[in-house]
């Protein structure tokens, strides 16, 4: 009988089950990894969690189901330079501010990246990556579309700071990016407008048709994500105000031009071996 090592979740990620003494996962699984701030949860990585467990729950799968051999997906996020040899990729992006070397592996599992900046710097590292583009978040409306509807209220602008942006913004109308995820999703929602440093904050808006505009609050992220998202996603031209005011009279940023069927049709079900067969 083959014996399997204990896996464990995600660095800062605390289950139930940790904080009761219970050893979780004596056996082989899936870890679904998203980044986790030192003290508090970011809703746009956290996006890799909701996304992924929606789209198992699809198929009738648990995510910490027993498989045949453990792996690791990497999904939602600018997460790429956390990935190790054989790690699989369903629409990650590289994080621009990160350098090269930090990027500790020679071979991935890719089945869809963030956008084109991301695909190119996996091909001149002589990894293999379909032409498959998008942030899974952008599925949010196909796989909660009871849960999350449209409701703005007039004249409403949101304000959705990235997590680094916190402490040189000093409004009481921001959605905080700490905040519980889908409550976060919610406010979004009842905007009419949205203007964020958040990459997440754009992605959301954008998958559910909500005008939004990007405004770079510091220099703490890089432009190359952003970039690559808007390339990825299908945005015939883009840009960045320097300052909320500034973003609200420039106006929105154009509609995105974005066919979500083959980031879904990529999703690694094959993962979860023996899990879906006989499933459509």
């Amino acid at each position: 009988m083959k014996l399997f090592s204990r896996l464990s979740p995600p660095a800062g990620h605390r289950t139930g089950d940790q904080a009761s003494g219970f050893r979780p996962y004596e056996y082989p699984r899936v870890e679904v990894f998203f980044w986790t701030p030192k003290d508090r949860l970011n809703f746009g990585d956290y996006l890799a969690s909701a996304v992924v467990n929606r789209m198992l729950a699809a198929q009738e799968i648990v995510a910490d189901e027993p498989v045949e051999a453990p792996a690791k997906l990497f999904s939602v996020g600018s997460i790429l330079h956390f990935a190790r040899d054989d790690d699989v990729v369903w629409g990650s992006g590289r994080n621009g501010k990160i350098a090269d070397e930090s990027h500790a592996f020679t071979r991935l599992d890719v089945r869809a990246v963030r956008g084109p900046l991301t695909r190119r710097f996996l091909l001149e590292r002589g990894i293999a990556a379909p032409e498959v583009y998008g942030d899974p978040a952008l599925l949010l409306p196909r796989l909660f579309p009871k849960r999350f509807r449209r409701a703005p209220v007039p004249g409403k602008i949101g304000i959705v700071p990235n997590l680094n942006d916190l402490g040189v913004i000093a409004r009481a109308d921001i959605i905080d990016p700490t905040g519980r995820w889908d409550r976060v999703i919610d406010e979004i929602l009842s905007c009419e407008m949205v203007v964020a440093s958040s990459l997440h904050g754009l992605i959301v808006a954008d998958a559910f048709g909500i005008p939004a505009a990007h405004v770079r609050l510091s220099d703490a992220e890089a432009d190359f994500k952003y970039i690559d998202y808007h390339e990825g996603a299908g945005r015939s031209e883009y840009w960045s105000s320097t300052s909320i005011e500034e973003a609200i009279s420039r106006g929105p940023l154009p509609p995105l031009s974005f066919d979500s069927a083959p980031l879904q049709a990529a999703f690694p079900y094959d993962l979860w071996a023996g899990k879906t067969a006989g499933l459509a």
